[in-house]
């Protein structure tokens, strides 16, 4: 936390607090029990990436009232909540549909560098006194690395049940991530340093 000495007593405790969660996130994610099935290895690493997001807008909405924000940080936890008890219901079935070696090599690799790009980001985000900001600057690589990972789980086989819900986030989370950088661009502030 450069700077930190600058910030105030809440974004000291709303950044301790995201770190927590982001790290929980990036031990939960890269652990996940993988096996020879692309849809079963996106669920059960997408479910803990939707869980820190809902985590992150509960720690958001301790200190925000501005309303814009406060409506996507509900959004957050209603469509995610949602889609974690989707993956739950379809992952036994899911992870009967087994992928050829070269595919789960290919799909896995890719979704490795998501990843690190991901975590590397969030970890890494832009920081101010304005928690708001700091929010916004931490869920936009959040929702584009989830992006990345749906998009690149549609090029290969996976049952049925998952393509609408890659569809959902992919439309979703692009749409969260374009309502964000509005809001950013509303209080001055761009996604360069």
């Amino acid at each position: 936390m450069a700077n930190s000495e600058r910030f105030s007593f809440d974004t000291k405790e709303y950044l301790n607090t995201f770190y927590c969660i982001l790290d929980q996130m990036v031990r939960e994610m890269t652990t996940a029990n993988l096996a020879e099935s692309i849809s079963n290895n996106f669920i059960v690493q997408m479910i803990p990436h939707h869980q820190a997001a809902i985590q992150m807008s509960e720690n958001l909405l301790k200190y925000t009232d501005w309303c814009p924000l406060k409506t996507i940080a509900e959004q957050i936890i209603e469509e995610q909540t949602k889609g974690i008890a989707e993956m739950e219901a379809l992952l036994g079935d899911c992870s009967c549909l087994l992928n050829c070696d070269k595919d789960i090599c290919l799909y896995d690799r890719r979704t490795c560098q998501i990843m690190e790009v991901m975590f590397t980001d969030m970890e890494f985000a832009r920081q101010t006194d304005s928690i708001d900001a700091n929010f916004m600057f931490e869920m936009i690589p959040h929702h584009l690395g989830a992006v990345s990972m749906a998009e690149n789980a549609l090029h290969y086989e996976v049952c049925d049940g998952l393509v609408p819900i890659l569809e959902s986030i992919i439309t979703s989370q692009r749409r969260g991530v374009r309502q964000m950088q509005g809001l950013l661009r509303r209080i001055g502030y761009s996604m360069q340093a």
